[in-house]
């Protein structure tokens, strides 16, 4: 059977495994359950699925690559993933339960206005719909050049199939069968990860036993960096960046709050964050082991790869390898690939129809229903356009610019809820919009030029934490002066 085959056949057994999970758990979903999990979501199942959700088909293939050049130093990043999943879970849970939300963007409603609100729903809309559709992007090149060239269906078709079976999917039943569907791509990643490490290390002479002193005695197994305070690996850059990217990517963000808002009650959600953040330490733990084995099995074995993200590709399918192992790479991939593309989906569903048209303010359950679904229909339509779009671009520097535009989202998002529950001041509403605007400019020209203007320091993971400081400066500006 051919290497085409096998990849389809692989794609299609997972696609079938996802309609029976969605069809299950979601056939007999309402708006409450497309949109909350009608808050009955089990908080283990929860944990489960949260351990998997924040990776994507990127993520598992860029983590091993990127061992060769930056060792173990995405753990310091991990740790304070740690620590922001504990702010979140303590700090902002609470008072998202507390104040009911369909939608976290609304307590920027209640606490400033209407502006402000839809300036965050908004920015949140582009950052996901941008950072989504290259996510899916680069994993369409890989099937295209694994399994759709090779039956001259070309790559338009292979994203409009793809994006169709990811919207029937998540279509019936929202986050109530995104939790299930994320259950099943942790697991898939997990065993996945467990099954190439094993097998490499067989294939290298390693036991159990000598696992541990072989990753250790590798240069590439560095995890601490504290020498050099201008490099992006330095400890407290990464630390404390992984700190405000969970807060602001994870405990700001839509897409992941509302799955963790499923559970019946804060407590149960606390519980799902602290376990998801111990067991996305082990999780990545295991992704750089991985990346390390890899580069010394094609260092052995003589694997050619042009590119450190195509390493992983590149070994699992060589001729050394069971074609089981390559299978599990693909089931890796597109686990972490399609569950991500659903669960985007369905955030942007939830925020466009509830904070930009309100119309679950404005309209009956059946009217929601439909609008929903009409929303979801646009989501996906606009999905396939922007990937299609990445596609004919077909340059690396654009790809990385919009990876870089969606991580400047985030900043403004961070900065209005920092500003908003660390003072009681209220603001000129029709400002933040124009705050929100010029603060990532600012940050861009800063980083543009931090190397020559502070002495040879780059600005690298921190610059998330300077757009949100700029945002909270910009905001002061705009405190009414009668305010209490």
């Amino acid at each position: 059977m051919s290497t085409p085959l096998i990849v389809l056949a692989t794609i299609a057994f997972y696609f079938f495994l996802l309609f029976i999970i969605s069809w299950i758990t979601g056939r007999k979903a309402d708006n409450a359950g497309f949109f909350t999990g009608n808050r009955k979501s089990p908080w283990y199942m929860v944990a489960i699925a949260m351990i998997g959700a924040p990776i994507s088909g990127v993520t598992f293939i860029s983590v091993p690559g990127a061992v060769a050049a930056n060792s173990f130093s995405y753990l310091q990043m991990v740790f304070g993933f740690f620590v922001g999943y504990l702010l979140v879970a303590y700090v902002l849970i609470p008072m998202f339960y507390r104040m009911n939300l369909v939608s976290i963007y609304g307590y920027l409603e209640n606490r400033f206005g209407m502006t402000s609100y839809h300036t965050g729903a908004w920015f949140f809309f582009v950052s996901k719909m941008l950072g989504a559709s290259v996510r899916f992007f680069v994993v369409c090149v890989v099937l295209q050049t694994l399994v759709f060239d090779a039956f001259n269906i070309p790559f338009e078709l292979n994203v409009l199939l793809t994006v169709a079976l990811i919207w029937l999917y998540s279509s019936w039943g929202g986050v109530k069968s995104l939790i299930w569907t994320d259950t099943l791509k942790t697991i898939c990643l997990v065993v996945s990860l467990v099954c190439c490490i094993l097998f490499i290390s067989n294939n290298l002479g390693y036991n159990i036993g000598d696992l541990y002193g072989a990753i250790s005695a590798d240069k590439t197994s560095k995890v601490f960096f504290f020498d050099d305070a201008n490099s992006n690996l330095y400890f407290w850059k990464q630390f404390l960046a992984g700190i405000f990217m969970v807060i602001a990517m994870t405990g700001l963000d839509q897409d992941l709050m509302q799955r963790t808002m499923s559970c019946k009650n804060f407590r149960e959600s606390q519980k799902n964050l602290v376990v998801a953040g111990v067991m996305q330490i082990f999780v990545i733990a295991l992704f750089l082991v991985l990346g390390t084995l890899l580069y010394q099995y094609a260092s052995t074995q003589g694997v050619a790869y042009e590119k450190p993200d195509e390493v992983f590709g590149a070994v699992a399918w060589s001729n050394g390898f069971p074609i089981a192992i390559g299978i599990l790479f693909i089931i890796g991939l597109i686990a972490a690939s399609y569950s991500a593309a659903g669960s985007a989906l369905t955030a942007l569903t939830t925020s466009f129809t509830v904070d930009i048209l309100h119309a679950d303010k404005k309209k009956d359950d059946k009217q929601l229903t439909t609008t929903r679904k009409r929303v979801h229909l646009v989501m996906s339509a606009l999905m396939i356009i922007t990937i299609i779009v990445f596609y004919y671009l077909n340059n690396d520097s654009a790809i990385n610019a919009v990876y870089s535009l969606a991580s400047y989202t985030y900043g403004p998002i961070l900065g209005m809820f920092v500003f908003g529950m660390a003072t009681k001041r209220k603001v000129r509403d029709g400002g933040v919009a124009i705050v929100c605007i010029i603060a990532p400019i600012i940050s861009w020209v800063l980083q543009t030029n931090s190397e020559v203007w502070f002495g040879g320091y780059k600005i690298g993971f921190e610059l998330l934490l300077i757009n949100a400081l700029l945002t909270v400066m910009g905001m002061t500006c705009l405190i009414k002066e009668k305010s209490v």
